[in-house]
């Protein structure tokens, strides 16, 4: 555990020095959103309305914009090899690096959500459901996108091929964490859907590593 939180401390490092991979997602979070009034006009009840799936549309969205670099990076300069090789199981390894890629990704979105809820005018029931919805999501997110990223590398245009890999397995985390949002906005119980979140989450880290560690082997033979 000590060398999957170098590992991950690693990673955080090398990710916040290069400056791209943290505001490229939260500057395009933040755009897309901000986009919208001015596509659809600013009348409050149609952007509250639609406040819950436009966040979290441009969200998922945002996650996908450094997954194609999650693993090419160490691929490419032989560091993936070495970790294949260390006593470090490479399914810890994965785990850090999807963690380190939720950090600096998931975490800036949970920063910014608010903010753009309340330009949209969501209800102010349901900011405390958006920001559990993206607590217990984004990481989903982040973990589906390390699994896309582990099966598409060494792939020629793999970005294209991780996108159209990932995007339909983002659809059910996308249902259920608008409908808990919806429903918190309609004076409904939200928690059914949460539950959902967080069982998607907790099979995401039981299944993910050892899903991904096993393509990363694959890639490397």
């Amino acid at each position: 555990m000590k060398a999957a939180f170098r590992l991950f401390r690693h990673d955080l490092r090398l990710q916040l020095r290069q400056g791209a991979d943290l505001i490229a997602p939260v500057s395009f979070f933040v755009l897309a959103t901000l986009l919208v009034p001015l596509g659809i006009g600013p009348e409050p009840n149609l952007l509250a309305r639609i406040a819950p799936g436009m966040i979290w549309v441009t969200a998922l969205l945002a996650t996908l914009l450094a997954l194609d670099r999650l693993f090419q990076r160490d691929f490419e300069d032989g560091s993936l090899d070495l970790l294949a090789l260390s006593p470090l199981p490479l399914e810890l390894a994965v785990l850090a690096k999807i963690a380190a890629h939720w950090v600096t990704t998931g975490l800036p979105l949970l920063v910014a959500a608010p903010v753009l809820g309340l330009m949209l005018g969501l209800d102010p029931a349901s900011y405390a459901t958006l920001e559990i919805s993206l607590v217990l999501g984004t990481p989903v997110l982040s973990l589906i996108g390390g699994f896309g990223a582990a099966v598409t590398l060494g792939a020629r245009r793999g970005g294209a091929l991780l996108a159209v890999l990932i995007l339909p397995l983002y659809i059910p985390v996308l249902i259920f964490a608008t409908s808990a949002i919806g429903a918190s906005a309609q004076g409904l119980p939200p928690q059914p859907h949460l539950l959902l979140l967080a069982s998607f989450l907790v099979l995401g880290l039981a299944l993910v590593p050892f899903a991904a560690a096993a393509a990363l082997r694959n890639a490397l033979e």
